[in-house]
């Protein structure tokens, strides 16, 4: 049976009012934003109140999320170094986690100016890794940019660099192609900040792949593309699903909810997960078609993310997150107020 929305549930606000409240058993923190870089102290506060409010950004109209059927959540970011402190709360909570986290190298060219230097990224991942299992530390190169002088052979490199240092660390790589033309704020940020930026054709595409199998291979992990129409699965890599059913069963160790959402039952087809017969997989119609990502809630806002990359497709213009910012405190009930 095909997903048909989230089970909802009554909330009682700090304002004393009574609020309808989607609850999901699988929250997204954030494709939008960075919340463990920037909004860490927000989480805690709207976990300890059992809701946070999230303003829809096409039509701003606001929807209440209640924690209360909550098992997991997957934290988007480029710096948790902030929310590493809260992990034992959260896990106190009863919430379950992994990180999607992105490790770059765009330091000579300044594409991601606020983001910490690289040597402190890679301890932070290190850290991590060894503080909660390098199963729930996913690293991301992402996206993989080319410019005037930045090729394949130097993107190969950068990820090389960074992976001889984390390898260890991880189980899986996941790597994306920037999509300039697609998304016109993209292209005009670009352009602002003169960067001569081009496509990736299928040759860049396949020998980026190439090189990332012999890289990979080397370190033992997986390889995965993240959103991209490409079929690469002849160069090792997979269509990636970062919010990740079977990651997901594995780290609530087949909780009973998250089984039952996910319509398992136990079989014994030899090439199901663990002796278990996934029928319904629950692909997220939200995201775009080529996304493998199962259903979840996210729960951030556009438009405020202070990393300010120069690619992001999530912020209009700096002076815009700038003004965002100034409104934002953790005891918000919504990242961006209405």
């Amino acid at each position: 049976m095909a997903f048909r929305g989230w089970e909802k549930i009554e909330v009682r606000t700090e304002q004393g009012s009574k609020e309808t409240a989607v609850a999901p058993l699988i929250i997204s923190a954030s494709r939008s934003t960075d919340i463990p870089a920037f909004f860490s102290d927000w989480l805690i506060n709207r976990l300890e109140k059992g809701y946070c409010k999230w303003i829809n950004p096409f039509n701003r109209k606001p929807q209440y999320v209640s924690f209360e059927r909550t098992k997991v959540i997957v934290f988007w970011s480029k710096n948790p170094r902030p929310i590493m402190k809260y992990l034992s709360a959260i896990e106190d909570k009863g919430f379950r986690y992994y990180f999607q986290f992105t490790v770059n190298d765009y330091e000579e060219e300044g594409f991601e100016p606020n983001v910490p230097p690289l040597g402190e990224r890679i301890d932070t991942f290190k850290e991590l890794s060894e503080n909660i299992g390098k199963e729930k530390v996913i690293w991301r190169f992402d996206p993989l940019i080319l410019t005037d002088t930045l090729g394949c052979d130097e993107l190969l490199g950068k990820i090389s660099k960074i992976g001889n240092e984390i390898h260890p660390y991880t189980e899986k790589l996941v790597v994306s192609f920037a999509d300039i033309s697609n998304y016109a704020k993209v292209k005009r940020n670009l352009t602002s900040a003169a960067i001569s930026w081009r496509e990736f054709t299928g040759r860049d595409m396949r020998k980026i792949a190439s090189g990332i199998h012999g890289l990979s291979k080397n370190w033992g992990l997986k390889a995965g593309t993240c959103g991209e129409q490409v079929d690469l699965s002849g160069y090792g890599l997979t269509h990636n699903k970062c919010i990740d059913d079977d990651l997901i069963l594995r780290i609530t160790e087949f909780d009973k909810d998250i089984t039952a959402f996910l319509e398992i039952k136990t079989g014994s087809h030899q090439d199901s997960l663990f002796g278990m017969e996934k029928t319904n997989p629950m692909k997220d119609k939200g995201q775009r078609k080529e996304c493998g990502c199962i259903v979840s809630k996210d729960i951030g806002q556009y438009n405020t993310c202070n990393h300010l990359c120069v690619y992001c497709y999530a912020n209009t213009s700096p002076d815009l997150v700038r003004r965002n910012r100034r409104n934002i405190s953790p005891e918000s009930e919504a990242i961006l107020s209405s």
